[in-house]
């Protein structure tokens, strides 16, 4: 035991140190700290590590610590949506409502007429699909792994930029929360129908159903008054500290033990966290944590579990790359149409469609779901990997291309590099 704990000490530091670099690197370039952590989980995988270094990867990821590994990659990501949760803004949709509604249906309609046009073809590649996926549990699979959008590093783009509250901030906000939210009840759907278990099926969704619609009605009230008593002690004190995190961890295995997901739970109860001195509080103590060092145990899980030389197969490599063109011009330039239909000048339509583009570490999220259920193949992963790495690092210089660069034209300060 002693020496299994050595080892997951061993392996942090290098994760942490990987993913600190690689991040440096992608910042320098402008690019945000996530995406390097992204690529430098990729490169501790087989793709890298373990094809250059095979001994040293076997001796750093030990099947023992992997377990460990995966545990705390699930708490970093259960958290990460809850502060996610917490940062969701309802007030976005009353602003921009009939805009945001449709650039958030167009951004999603036409992923899902892709994922259903691709999944009749990919089903059929050995190793895509597990055999027990449906035709229309691969549609809608693939149709949400494209129709996701980075909600977090949308926001983080936006704020950097000094966008916040103007009309493009506004509407890619609110399309972005609408189009995440639908991705992931659709995403609930799938999870709970995975199997063809009726019964199953029925619990998983009625019963994530019934937990948000308590959690956002009379769970919504009943956390009002922790954020009463957090204003009247001024601080979000270690009591409250665990109270909080003894409410996600419950909401967490609920979600899960009804068969959708524990990501799910954690996200629901961030919506309904009462806003003020307490979702500042839990935010300002929890993010440095799960940013810094649980976020990077799942990028190296999701690393460990990919193959890039699956790439090498010309007809994998097709794959990915119809899959990246539909990925891009499906959701951005459905964006982009809906937001010129409603008005909205060309400059900022390029821009809602730049960055509603973004995946991020969400596709990963989804991606990292399908696999552990069983729905999707390791080559579809790693196609999808690539999918989510490059999207996002289009986003920041395309959004720069299309809006950026003409705004610092009549701007007086320089535009900071992102750290999300």
């Amino acid at each position: 035991m002693q020496a299994l704990a050595a080892s997951f000490f061993l392996q942090m530091a290098v994760i942490l140190a990987a993913c600190r670099i690689v991040g440096w690197l992608a910042r320098r370039i402008g690019q945000p700290q996530v995406v390097g952590e992204m690529i430098a989980g990729v490169l501790l995988g087989p793709s890298l590590l373990g094809l250059l270094f095979p001994e040293t990867g076997a001796r750093l990821f030990t099947t023992e610590t992997r377990g460990m590994l995966y545990i705390g990659s699930q708490l970093g990501v259960g958290l990460y949506m809850f502060l996610v949760g917490m940062e969701f803004r309802t007030g976005l949709f009353r602003e921009r409502a009939r805009s945001a509604a449709s650039v958030s249906v167009a951004g999603m309609v036409a992923p899902f007429a892709l994922g259903a046009l691709l999944a009749p073809w990919l089903i059929k590649v050995p190793g895509l699909f597990a055999e027990s996926t449906r035709l229309h549990e691969a549609a809608l699979f693939l149709g949400a792994a494209i129709a996701i959008t980075a909600f977090p590093m949308l926001a983080r783009i936006i704020h950097e930029r000094g966008l916040a509250g103007t009309p493009l901030g506004t509407l890619a906000l609110a399309a972005g929360a609408i189009d995440d939210a639908a991705a992931w009840c659709v995403l609930a759907v799938v999870l709970a129908s995975f199997g063809g278990d009726s019964g199953i099926a029925i619990t998983a969704i009625g019963g994530g159903v019934l937990y948000a619609a308590f959690m956002l009605t009379l769970g919504r009230k009943g956390l009002a008054c922790l954020g009463r008593v957090t204003l009247r002690d001024g601080r979000v004190t270690p009591a409250m500290m665990a109270v909080i995190l003894m409410l996600f961890c419950l909401s967490a295995w609920f979600t899960d033990h009804i068969g959708i997901h524990a990501v799910f739970g954690g996200f629901i109860l961030g919506i309904a966290m009462p806003r003020g001195p307490l979702t500042a509080g839990l935010t300002e103590k929890l993010e440095s944590f799960t940013v810094v060092f649980l976020l990077p145990m799942f990028f190296t899980f999701s690393g460990l579990n990919t193959r890039l030389d699956v790439m090498l197969d010309p007809s994998i490599l097709l794959i990915a790359v119809v899959v990246l063109i539909a990925s891009t011009l499906g959701k951005g330039v459905a964006c982009w149409a809906a937001a010129r239909l409603h008005g909205e000048d060309n400059r900022t339509s390029l821009a809602v469609g730049a960055l509603m583009n973004s995946r991020g570490l969400m596709e990963l999220i989804i991606i990292n779901i399908g696999l552990q259920m069983g729905i999707i193949g390791r080559e579809l992963f790693a196609i999808l990997v690539v999918m989510a790495i490059v999207t996002t690092l289009m986003a920041t210089p395309v959004f720069e291309w299309v809006y950026g660069r003409h705004v610092r034209k009549g701007a007086p300060q320089p535009v900071n590099g992102i750290d999300g």
